[in-house]
């Protein structure tokens, strides 16, 4: 959700201001996939890179996401939305994590549509994660070392109990997926967009979920091995 800082840079306005505009879009989006019946949203919120950003901003986001939390959670209990976390949350601030788990709880026993926060995430850190996870249970004797394949190391993830995005959406015409999901986008369709976030509305969602539908995915395979797809199911949708 990319852009955030330059939409109000362009208006005159504190960075800030554009991270609040930010925040308010989420609502709009999230609702529209449900409309869409997309079971499952990432929305990549924070990365371990924005550490590096000024403390009076880096305590902004962390006030904003917790008014979030606390302001949609019955917006997601209304919708029935499960929320979940991926990263190394055990690092944000102490009020953070206590909404987060409150939120948590209280949405954990839906199954119509998942929300994903990605909070100090980083792929890098995920899959440095996922190495000593694995380590540790080879050590263990609880893995086989000579059995490693993909779904197994896939398991020690963040994303072990999600599907693989089916489509990442980069807002503010940045074309790089800095640091997201990176093992996890294989084979991920990528949408592009000059729109700041702010300014990415249900229109524009919609006009990138069209955009997957008239992609023909082959993985691997020729395009006469596979027959073009008609939306009987819906995408993954990260962003």
């Amino acid at each position: 959700m990319d852009g955030n800082g330059r939409w109000a840079v362009n208006r005159g306005l504190p960075r800030i201001e554009g991270h609040r505009r930010g925040v308010q879009n989420v609502r709009g989006i999230v609702e529209c996939a449900g409309d869409l019946g997309i079971q499952y949203l990432t929305l990549y919120a924070f990365s371990v890179e924005n550490w590096q950003r000024p403390d009076t901003e880096i305590n902004a986001l962390m006030n904003l996401l917790n008014r979030f939390l606390k302001s949609e959670i019955s917006t997601l209990l209304k919708n029935q939305v499960c929320l979940k976390t991926i990263g190394r949350t055990d690092r944000l601030p102490e009020k953070v994590r206590h909404a987060l788990h409150e939120v948590i709880d209280q949405t954990s026993h839906f199954s119509g549509q998942t929300l994903v926060l990605a909070l100090n995430y980083g792929a890098r850190d995920e899959a440095i994660d996922a190495v000593k996870n694995y380590t540790e249970a080879v050590q263990s004797g609880q893995a086989n070392l000579d059995e490693l394949d993909w779904s197994t190391f896939a398991g020690h993830l963040y994303t072990a109990d999600l599907p693989d995005p089916d489509l990442i959406i980069r807002t503010s015409g940045e074309t790089r997926l800095s640091n997201f999901l990176l093992l996890q986008s294989a084979y991920a369709e990528m949408f592009f967009t000059p729109i700041l976030w702010p300014d990415f509305g249900p229109g524009e969602f919609r006009e990138a979920v069209d955009f997957y539908w008239k992609r023909e995915r082959r993985f691997g395979k020729t395009g006469d091995q596979v027959q073009r797809k008609t939306p009987t199911s819906e995408p993954v949708l990260n962003q």
